[in-house]
């Protein structure tokens, strides 16, 4: 086929596509937004063609297109092209046995770092909260969706992807060897601080976190602690349930979440008195780390009046994604719902904000302490750190619950309401 005859079909493919959804946009829209929309790209698309110094490959335009039109959405969205979806769904059916242990989103178009589970891989790359991963095994992932970073993160056991990292201070990117291994189990992290003071971290909301949540919160009442520090810092992945079910441990009363889209119908998860097993006061630590179950544990604690939440202002990524398949083999992933917080913020776009601003302490003394030769053994808490020691001192000003129940009135029978209601009346003369 001559190169006329190649333009001409790709041209009358355009128009053809473009008349058709013009159309279909027509019959379900009320105004012609989306129309002129497609006029404009109808017409982008012409002067490409045309106008452009040389011939375009027609399909490198549309991919690019598509990707950028889905990544405009959120951090979350992402367009697959038919090579991509098959790469993409061939890994995920088969679960790798190792991984890096990061949670990432898209940053500046890039793929970036929110945090790392303790002993991961990533964290023995020392990759941290901002750090943007401009190229993964190579590849860039300036049009790689989050789904498919991960799935470039995973592998056999001691497999070594090279990260190209780009750092807060460093003017070129960073060169990174990470090796993939079989992640831990991520253990909680508990603590007995100034007085009665229990101190509980979270390092993600996998399966089953809840119960034991539940588990240790026992083992605190029979200790006799009458205070907690639920420390989500660095918390930010894991399944959404779990972070309901958590909340559900401490709350008595309340909306924990609202999950809601375009599509999607509300759905309000809300405490269960039976389900609540600690009712001390307690406190809740965040930062900008701080994602997914998380925030909504967080937002749940202090929207209901709970406790404080400390710190800093969470990351925002509490959504729901769905996998759809198009015609030609291609695919999107596409954010169709988001949480709420029990006050009505969309978690995504205003995060948790802290009903205590604390700022965390400097990156460089963070690492100098872990450096140290006489740094913290695991599973205990720096006393110098300046959230933990804002949230004791909230704590220490407030008196102990006598009892568990003692913020529940008891319920009175219909019996007893009547016989009230007969001794308040006015006796006869």
């Amino acid at each position: 086929m001559s190169p006329l005859a190649k333009k001409i079909v790709i041209a009358f493919s355009v128009l053809v596509l473009v008349y058709v959804t013009a159309g279909y946009l027509r019959a379900r829209a009320s105004d012609d937004k989306s129309f002129h929309a497609l006029t404009v790209y109808s017409e982008v698309l012409e002067h490409i063609q045309r106008d452009y110094v040389d011939e375009p490959n027609m399909h490198q335009v549309t991919n690019g297109a598509l990707h950028g039109l889905v990544d405009s959405l959120d951090p979350e969205s992402t367009y697959l092209s038919p090579l991509e979806y098959k790469d993409y769904k061939e890994k995920s059916e088969q679960p790798a046995p190792a991984s890096a242990g990061a949670t990432l989103t898209k940053r500046f178009g890039y793929i970036s770092v929110i945090s790392t589970l303790p002993d991961s891989p990533a964290e023995k790359a020392a990759l941290q909260l901002g750090d943007i991963i401009e190229k993964i095994a190579g590849f860039t992932t300036g049009q790689m969706g989050v789904d498919q970073a991960q799935v470039l993160l995973t592998g056999v056991p001691g497999t070594v992807v090279k990260l190209s990292v780009i750092r807060r201070g460093k003017p070129e990117p960073q060169e990174v060897n990470l090796t993939l291994a079989k992640l831990p189990t991520p253990k909680l992290v508990e603590d007995k601080l100034a007085g009665d003071v229990a101190y509980l971290r979270i390092p993600e909301f996998e399966a089953g976190v809840s119960q034991q949540i539940r588990t240790r919160l026992a083992e605190f009442n029979r200790q006799g602690a009458h205070k907690l520090i639920l420390d989500l810092r660095d918390c930010s992945s894991g399944e959404m349930q779990e972070g309901i079910s958590t909340a559900q441990l401490f709350l008595n009363s309340g909306t924990i979440t609202t999950l809601k889209g375009q599509t999607v119908s509300p759905v309000v998860s809300s405490a269960e008195p039976s389900k609540a097993v600690w009712a001390q006061p307690m406190t809740v630590l965040i930062g900008n780390s701080t994602a997914g179950p998380a925030e909504i544990v967080a937002s749940a604690i202090a929207d209901n009046h709970r406790g404080d939440t400390i710190g800093d202002r969470s990351y925002g990524t509490a959504s729901m994604q769905k996998l759809m398949q198009l015609d030609d083999g291609s695919a999107i992933i596409l954010t169709i719902a988001n949480y709420y917080t029990p006050a009505g913020k969309e978690i995504p776009t205003d995060g948790v904000v802290p009903t205590v601003a604390v700022a965390p302490p400097p990156a460089d003394s963070v690492a100098e302490m872990e450096q140290s030769p006489s740094a913290l053994p695991a599973g205990t808490v720096s006393p110098d750190d300046p959230v933990v020691k804002k949230a004791i001192e909230i704590l220490q000003s407030v008196a102990p619950m006598k009892k568990a129940a003692a913020n529940r009135k008891p319920a009175r029978s219909n019996t007893t309401a009547v016989l009230e209601s007969l001794a308040s009346m006015p006796q006869a003369a």
